[in-house]
């Protein structure tokens, strides 16, 4: 094997080789200042998805592909139904849930059984089943946090035989939740102190508080304290507005920053709702995805 041939490369003149200097010098800066920008959505601090309900596609492997014409980071899914039995529960449904999200390349963000507002937790015993079987869910497709809605028929205001039976409840699956590193989210109209007292009884780390800025807002909650209040509790959370875009409605989202930062909060947000009568979906949710990156940037 013979050695290369050494071509003789042209030499660079002083005011060049200064000129190649100063652009390398302004390529790295640009790129060390762009970096959290460019950076993969897994290292943000922030991620932000919609719950599938709101983009019109409750139970629906098809909110994947909406969610990615939007810029969102992944989508909150429903587990099912009453009417189809939580079909996520099921191997196969589970294969088209994680086949929609890779194909549209984003996260099933997290789990929601909505339908406990009509089937309540606290009363109906169909609803344990599908809370037990929400975890094993969430395992498989690599799912970190459970909503469990308590408004309608559901709601635990007032009602201290509701809550000790949710306490009951919760007390017996926590431990499956612990073992499957998965966190039971309760989203309802109780105050920060009423949530509090109520996972104090249930003594579990897997059950928190999945909080809601509107909710507590329309409550007449201080809901940035609440958020202060609540602090690590705090599993996930709603951003939404009821018949207004976000940042066009009465929760201030700065401050909702604010307090976040406050408590050291890390995860997904996830949009709900925050769509004007009569204006488009798409248009409506892409610009709520905007407005939230840049308070959240």
């Amino acid at each position: 094997m013979t050695a290369p041939t050494k071509t003789a490369l042209p030499a660079l003149s002083r005011r060049a080789m200064m000129r190649c200097s100063v652009q390398a010098t302004a390529s790295l800066a640009l790129a060390t200042h762009c970096a959290p920008l460019l950076a993969a959505p897994r290292r943000r601090r922030f991620k932000i998805g919609a719950c599938d309900w709101s983009l019109g596609k409750q139970a629906d492997p098809g909110a994947f592909a909406l969610a990615r014409q939007i810029g969102l980071d992944g989508v909150q899914v429903s587990l099912g139904t009453a009417s189809d039995d939580m079909r996520l529960r099921q191997p196969g449904a589970q294969r088209q849930y994680r086949d929609a999200a890779r194909q549209a390349g984003l996260e099933i963000a997290s789990l929601a059984i909505g339908e406990l507002n009509h089937v309540p937790y606290k009363s109906d015993p169909r609803a344990v089943p599908w809370v037990r079987g929400s975890i094993d869910a969430a395992r498989a497709l690599g799912v970190r946090v459970i909503l469990l809605a308590f408004f309608h028929r559901g709601d635990l205001r007032d009602d201290p035989a509701g809550v000790e039976e949710v306490v009951r409840r919760l007390k017996a699956v926590a431990p499956r939740a612990e073992k499957a590193g998965v966190t039971l989210g309760i989203e309802s109209w109780l105050s920060a102190g009423q949530h509090l007292d109520l996972l104090q009884r249930v003594g579990s780390p897997a059950v928190r508080v999945y909080y809601d800025v509107c909710n507590a807002n329309d409550r007449g909650y201080d809901l940035y304290e609440e958020i202060r209040t609540l602090g690590p509790r705090i599993c996930e959370l709603h951003a939404k507005e009821n018949g207004a875009l976000l940042g066009q409605g009465k929760v201030d989202f700065h401050k909702v920053r604010a307090a976040l930062d406050d408590i050291g909060y890390r995860g997904w947000i996830q949009i709900e709702g925050a769509l004007p009568p009569g204006q488009p979906l798409l248009e409506s949710y892409q610009a709520n995805c905007r407005f939230l990156r840049g308070v959240l940037a």
